[in-house]
């Protein structure tokens, strides 16, 4: 009868349990003791077997379990805390550390399988049987171990870990499982992994793990000699450097230069240490401040850093002007410098008095982003209206610095954003240089001529400076010269644009567009009033006992020798005034016979010569075909006349006077509406059949556009077809529709002061304009009747002489 196979039978033995480490069988190892219950089961087996017997007894007395625990953490590990198969393991020797620690000499014997616990105190000890490899195919398993020899070799090689021994002791290692074990042994590998090599019962099976493990090892080790190659390199080039850096430095000792830029460098250190940097930045500076430390005096890079350091430390970052906050002082001073301009003056004091109201919760200091937040504005407006002016103004009114930059021709985005470092003669952009002159954080800044800028193929600035018109994104605005943030957040930006067209959208966004609409008369008569006529007086050396202007004579001057939106010609005309009467002054000696000027009406042409503009004014008498409009321009409004005539021909509509496209399409509307109303406006049905209609606007000259004089030419040319007269002293704006109704238009403000100007009794405009009417003068407003009118069926009556049958009747 077959022979029944034994059955493993199992053994009671202390347990050691280790943290990150495994033992695996036939390898020695140290392991480090620390915990009693180990060191009293490691003296315990070591003391077994004392009594004689046979030696295999005593030696199976003086073995213990090895268990991997599967958390290090654990400071009495139970059962469950470790890992059922281990290392049955002998102990050598047990030696006692310098730092009060254990460590044994243990050596692995065998795999073993844990099958229950024996006993917990004083320390726990397990039942185990011992693990069978299982049967192999010996070729197979013969070319895995040359295949791992052979990666084992090239690891040792390149590893520092591994003795020179150990590949000797692995060649001479016959049996697959072992050689396994070996080579895993001497490899970084975490607790899993190494266990569950242990748990790899079957040898084939195991070195194909092993394999695995080596190559990884491999590709790792080749990496780290690569980069410690390139490393070493590195240092020693540094080495070279440092060496022949220190010759320079004695050098420069033995010539006396050291000292000089050791001082230079102290000072710089004592700058930035007194700017108060951010965080991210001061590191910058440091870093920069060790570089430049490190080189020699005669690098070419000692001045780039030392001009970049020295940028830092000159910018303000901390450094604020305390606004002052009184809003009758800062309204006084913004009547006393400007005349008008209610809308940007109430602006401001509103912008101050939220300031005030914040004043008691944040200060100049501590203040966020958010809770001080200016407001970015952007004056628009003609020539000579005063913007730069008005923003040096609410400078003064806040008590801050005033800083200008000019756009216009602007095409290169390093204007704003600065140059990058790379570059020889770097330097920052347009922004941070003038923060840099300001010297605090909260100035006021201009942008001057902002629909001036460029774009070309260096970049488009106008994008750049959304980042700094952004109040979401200025607070870390980024300059490619500093490459660190500065909070903008605090600065009062002001820009100034002629027309809002060239302005990109995106831009415009980020701004409040404050309109300043060209003077009228009366404004700059007080203007030059106040302003203008004491300027130059004062810088032509005369006082107003030699020299003085009437109001005749001013309004003379601004009527016929200046034509604008501004007074800046108004200033050189008065100017112009000035020298004339100086002149007159120091030729006749300090007390000759020339007392005092009074410039008037009648004087102003011996100084000024003929007048060089005429304004219209309205015509002698009513025509048949001819109507009274009203025109805006940047230099204010004007009246102006609008002809129609009738020729035989076959119903063609000719138009002059250098009309827009948008005119020419009025003058048909207009047409339209006459023939289409033919009927009710008492005109021949059939009239275009036979006439020609021409509509003239002079002067021809200029160029004209605008939808504000459709009303007016249907006005002339309902006249001429009808026979009837149009008032002279009416003066009509509005658009009109081909069903006759009337549109609202723009400038009213400008058109009324013309009209009044010219002598318009009458002034008719559409109804929906009645609002515009609180900006016009009280003094047109009295003079002035105004009709408000929806259709053309009410304009005609107020416009046109009735027909004759009704002057029959009354």
């Amino acid at each position: 009868m077959p022979r029944r196979k034994k059955l493993p039978i199992a053994v009671a033995v202390p347990v050691l349990p280790v943290r990150n480490t495994v033992l695996f069988p036939h390898v020695v190892t140290p392991l480090f003791v620390d915990r009693d219950r180990s060191l009293r089961a490691i003296e315990d087996t070591m003391g077994g077997g004392g009594g004689g017997g046979r030696s295999r007894e005593r030696e199976r007395e003086r073995t213990l379990v090895v268990l991997a625990q599967r958390d290090p953490e654990v400071q009495r590990p139970g059962l469950d805390d470790l890992y059922e198969i281990g290392t049955e393991a002998v102990v050598g020797r047990l030696l006692k550390m310098p730092d009060g620690s254990t460590s044994a000499l243990v050596q692995g014997q065998r795999r073993v399988r844990v099958v229950g616990a024996v006993d917990d105190e004083p320390y726990l000890r397990v039942s185990v049987v011992p693990v069978e490899e299982p049967p192999y195919d010996q070729a197979a398993v013969e070319a895995l171990m040359r295949a791992v020899l052979s990666l084992y070799e090239k690891v040792a090689r390149l590893s520092r870990t591994i003795p020179d021994e150990h590949h000797a002791a692995a060649i001479n290692v016959d049996e697959p499982g072992w050689l396994a074990d070996f080579v895993v042994a001497d490899l970084e590998l975490t607790v899993p992994e190494r266990q569950d090599v242990l748990e790899t019962l079957d040898p084939a099976e195991r070195l194909q793990k092993a394999s695995l493990l080596l190559a990884r090892e491999l590709d790792a080790l080749e990496l780290q000699t690569r980069i410690h190659s390139q490393v070493q390199q590195e240092v020693d080039k540094n080495q070279r450097d440092y060496f022949l850096r220190e010759q320079i430095k004695a050098i420069q000792k033995e010539l006396g230069d050291a000292d000089a830029q050791g001082r230079e460098i102290g000072k710089l250190r004592e700058k930035l240490d007194a700017a108060e940097l951010p965080p991210i930045v001061r590191e910058k500076a440091d870093d920069e401040l060790d570089r430049l430390m490190a080189m020699p005096a005669m690098s070419p890079e000692v001045g780039m850093v030392r001009s970049y350091l020295e940028w830092i430390a000159g910018l303000p970052w901390s450094v604020a002007t305390d606004d002052q906050l009184d809003i009758e002082r800062a309204a006084a001073i913004l009547e006393q410098r400007h005349y008008g301009l209610p809308r940007v003056k109430e602006r401001m004091l509103e912008f101050m008095a939220v300031r005030k109201l914040l004043a008691g919760k944040v200060t100049a200091a501590t203040a966020t982003a958010q809770q001080t937040r200016s407001p970015i504005l952007c004056f628009v407006g003609p020539p000579g209206v005063g913007k730069t002016s008005l923003g040096r103004s609410i400078a003064e009114a806040l008590g801050r610095k005033f800083l200008r930059v000019s756009l216009g021709g602007v095409r290169d985005e390093a204007e704003i954003r600065g140059h990058r470092r790379t570059y020889i003669g770097a330097l920052p952009g347009r922004i941070l240089q003038a923060m840099r002159t300001a010297g605090t954080v909260n100035p006021v800044f201009m942008l001057d001529e902002i629909d001036k800028l460029g774009a070309d193929f260096r970049g488009d600035p106008s994008s750049a400076l959304l980042e700094v018109l952004d109040p979401e994104q200025n607070v870390a605005f980024s300059d490619h010269y500093l490459d660190v943030p500065y909070d903008l957040s605090r600065v009062l930006f002001v820009t100034t644009a002629n027309m809002l067209d060239p302005v990109p959208p995106a831009l415009l966004d980020r701004m409040e567009v404050i309109e300043l609409a060209g003077y009228v008369e009366d404004e700059k008569l007080q203007i030059a009033r106040r302003f203008l006529i004491p300027k130059q007086t004062r810088e032509h050396g005369l006082t107003s006992a030699r020299l003085r202007f009437s109001a005749e004579g001013t309004r003379r001057i601004i009527r016929a020798y200046t034509h604008e939106a501004g007074v800046r010609n108004l200033e050189r005309e008065i100017g112009a005034v000035c020298r004339k009467v100086a002149r007159k002054v120091a030729a006749n000696g300090s007390g000759g016979r020339i007392t005092r000027v009074t410039i008037t009406g009648k004087t102003l042409e011996s100084f000024l010569g003929p007048p060089r503009f005429r304004h219209n004014l309205a015509e002698e008498r009513d025509e048949t075909g001819v109507a009274t409009g009203v025109s805006w321009t940047p230099a204010g409004g004007d009246v102006m006349t609008l002809e129609v005539s009738l020729l035989p021909g076959k119903g063609q509509l000719v138009l002059t006077g250098q009309l827009g496209e948008v005119m020419k399409e009025s003058a048909q509307a207009a047409l339209s509406f006459a023939r289409a109303r033919a009927g009710e406006l008492g005109i021949r049905q059939s009239f275009y059949e036979t006439t020609d209609v021409h509509i003239h606007v002079p002067a021809g000259a200029i160029p004209k556009d605008g939808p504000s004089a459709g009303i007016a030419m249907a006005t002339a040319l309902v006249s001429a077809l009808t026979g009837r007269p149009a008032y002279r002293e009416v003066a009509i704006t509005g658009e009109i529709t081909l069903r006759g109704r009337v549109l609202p238009v723009g400038g009213v403000r400008e058109k009324v002061i013309g009209a009044h100007r010219a002598g318009i009794k009458t002034f008719v405009l559409p109804r929906d304009n009645l609002k515009d009417l609180e900006e016009v003068p009280a003094d047109a407003r009295r003079e002035l009747t105004f009709v408000p009118v929806d259709r053309m069926e009410d304009v005609l009556p107020i416009t046109l002489h009735p027909p004759a049958a009704e002057l029959k009747a009354v």
